[in-house]
């Protein structure tokens, strides 16, 4: 890498950044998976009648009744409305490329909050592919308010319980074609509230990455030169600090490799990084990038003819993927030992399909061999 790249050491405490991912996305898939608010103890009135204020779900609720969606609205409520457009517009865009529909399920949540999977599975390009919005609404235990606490000190400690609200949309597509690139991206809003409905503390998390099972350089640089243009356009330093935070965080641990050619990656970005509609203006670019970055890539290989040797190195690859996301993706992690979770979304972004084979070593001067020594050793693209 270029000495002087900013990466994930620029941003404070970044161990414990992590950690906190780990706390919001445990949370999240919990809230997801289940359909219930965290364990909490409930405290019984002393006596008389107490009449509980509204939830944030119930406030937004109305909200939307009453006015629908603004530019003055709450910041959840432009961050869900922002994503459910732009998934049914990737969708489309998506559709087109394929010839077959997405199957769209809608589900809500008791609590608050709900969401919409689209999947396409056994299409004419895309093995597999899914775009997916999640709204959740729950309620933090203070266990979760300490630890999160470390990066935004707005959360206040001398309370039980706080509300939360967290929407994200996510992508996975998994092309037939082994020259085609299977990429994915995942843009999100986390904030709590206070008893009176208010913010209390807000962040932004997300980014994208391609995993290619052959390397066409100038795909990655596309794809790179794209994301970098979106970067820049909120703030020069982002794309160097976001692409090496991708790189160390979509790691294959266990194989000494990155998953796939990166891409950026970002987490925890609140009023310390910048303002509210600063930050909500930069994850809009970037999503608004995915097209542009990824569907000449797959207009150009979906056709390209290959071999079956070939296809047998995608399944292997494949396996690599399947490997980083059950064994170091800490959300799945937690989905998967939750009770009661709702296992066929929290395995969606696994292939269709995939390959172990052992002791497998790809050919010295192949193809395939420059493929691994590029995830070895992340390369500047752009």
């Amino acid at each position: 890498m270029r000495s002087g790249t900013p990466g994930p050491s620029k941003v404070v405490a970044p161990k414990t950044r992590l950690a906190v991912g780990v706390v919001f996305i445990g949370t999240l898939i919990y809230s997801m998976a289940t359909g219930d608010k965290p364990p909490s103890k409930e405290v019984p009135p002393s006596g008389g009648i107490q009449l509980e204020a509204p939830s944030i779900a119930e406030r937004d609720n109305l909200s939307k009744r009453e006015s629908g969606i603004t530019p003055s609205s709450p910041m959840r409520l432009r961050m869900e409305a922002f994503i459910k457009e732009n998934q049914q517009e990737i969708v489309r865009a998506l559709e087109a490329v394929d010839g077959k529909r997405f199957q769209q399920d809608t589900w809500e949540r008791p609590n608050g909050g709900g969401g919409i999977t689209c999947v396409l599975q056994d299409g004419n390009v895309f093995e597999k592919a899914g775009v997916n919005v999640s709204v959740v609404y729950g309620s933090l235990p203070r266990a979760a308010i300490s630890k999160m606490r470390a990066n935004h000190k707005a959360l206040d400690l001398d309370v039980e319980s706080l509300e939360f609200f967290a929407a994200g949309l996510s992508l996975v597509l998994h092309p037939h074609n082994p020259m085609a690139p299977t990429v994915h991206f995942n843009y999100r809003y986390f904030e709590t509230a206070n008893t009176d409905g208010s913010t209390n503390a807000w962040w932004f998390g997300g980014g994208t990455d391609l995993t290619p099972s052959y390397l066409f350089d100038e795909d990655v640089i596309h794809f790179h030169r794209t994301i970098k243009e979106a970067c820049d356009a909120h703030d020069k330093d982002y794309y160097s600090r976001f692409k090496r935070w991708c790189d160390e965080y979509f790691s294959v641990k266990h194989r000494s490799e990155t998953r796939g050619v990166g891409g950026i990656f970002f987490d925890d970005l609140d009023e310390s990084e910048k303002d509210q509609e600063s930050l909500f203006a930069f994850v809009q670019t970037c999503l608004g990038s995915f097209l542009p970055s990824y569907l000449p890539l797959i207009e150009r290989r979906k056709d390209m003819p290959f071999t079956d040797r070939e296809k047998q190195w995608q399944q292997l690859r494949r396996g690599r993927y399947v490997e980083f996301n059950l064994v170091h993706d800490r959300g799945t992690a937690f989905g998967l030992n939750t009770p009661g979770a709702r296992i066929e979304s929290i395995l969606m972004s696994l292939p269709l399909t995939a390959r172990w084979q052992y002791q497998h070593e790809p050919e010295k001067g192949s193809r395939e061999e420059r493929l691994v020594n590029v995830l070895k050793k992340p390369v500047e693209w752009v």
